[in-house]
């Protein structure tokens, strides 16, 4: 159990977590009880469940809390996956190792059962389902992520996502949170989101509808494109279970650290 714990979460990512992980609250002072179980243990659970794609009442025992347990200790309330995100975003920026010289952005919509923010899909003849937005780096790293409905247009994400990149820290110089220039598809081909951009100091490169071919995807927008591949690499992801929109992106969160994180150790 200890070298699957340590396999799936490894010292260094426990030692970032631990820096935004809220404190534990002692319930019982005086003592007595049954022992709490273990944060670290909970987490290489919830990982477990992010990434096999396995429900939560087939969690293995082997990790020693129960599936209850870690169900209630998701950390999707308090922002956790997000805040870590972020912090492996700063070590990230901080060794240089994001390039904000071209950024994308892109969605995907994966199919959900009834909840909040989900709504019919345009392209899988109605059925219901949620959308995945982000906005990567060059390298494909993503910077800002968020969820809707699948009937949600794309265009609609573009000014939330830029918003939601977070100061991340740089090499040299103050922290930075608007990229150089963004490619993106013909769905966000219109004037007042170009206007938007150039407003914002931000050069944009947006495919043309009825000019520019849609069987290419571009010398740049390719790498979104890759990242939402390995976005897939969270199973979890394949289908939209969770009737919460708060733990659907938790999960979100969760495959956008582990991205971070495996670039960070590399």
């Amino acid at each position: 159990m200890t070298d699957l714990i340590e396999r799936l979460v490894p010292d260094t990512l426990w030692a970032l977590f631990r820096r935004v992980v809220p404190p534990t609250e002692v319930i019982r002072p005086q003592g007595g009880g049954r022992r709490r179980a273990g944060d670290r243990e909970c987490l290489a659970a919830v990982i477990f469940v992010a990434t096999s794609g396995c429900a939560w009442r087939q969690l293995p025992p082997v990790f020693g809390p129960a599936w209850p347990t870690v169900y209630r200790r998701q950390w999707s309330r308090e922002r956790v996956w997000a805040r870590l995100h972020r912090v492996i975003l700063d070590e990230l920026g901080a060794r240089g190792e994001l390039d904000w010289s071209r950024c994308a952005i892109d969605s995907v919509s994966v199919r959900a059962a009834k909840g909040p923010l989900t709504g019919p899909n345009p392209t899988d003849r109605g059925k219901s389902g949620s959308k995945i937005h982000l906005i990567t780096d060059r390298n494909g790293l993503p910077l800002s992520l968020g969820i809707s409905g699948a009937n949600l247009h794309d265009s609609l994400g573009l000014e939330p996502l830029v918003r939601g990149i977070p100061p991340i820290r740089s090499r040299r110089g103050p922290r930075r949170r608007r990229p150089a220039k963004l490619h993106a598809d013909k769905g966000y081909d219109y004037d007042h989101l170009r206007r938007w951009l150039r407003k914002r100091g931000i050069r944009h490169r947006i495919a043309r509808k009825g000019i520019e071919s849609s069987q290419r995807l571009g010398r740049h927008r390719w790498v979104v494109e890759r990242t939402v591949s390995w976005l897939a690499g969270c199973r979890r992801l394949h289908r939209r279970y969770e009737r919460k929109a708060e733990h659907f992106l938790a999960f979100v969160g969760i495959a956008a650290a582990l991205i971070g994180y495996r670039r960070l150790t590399t």
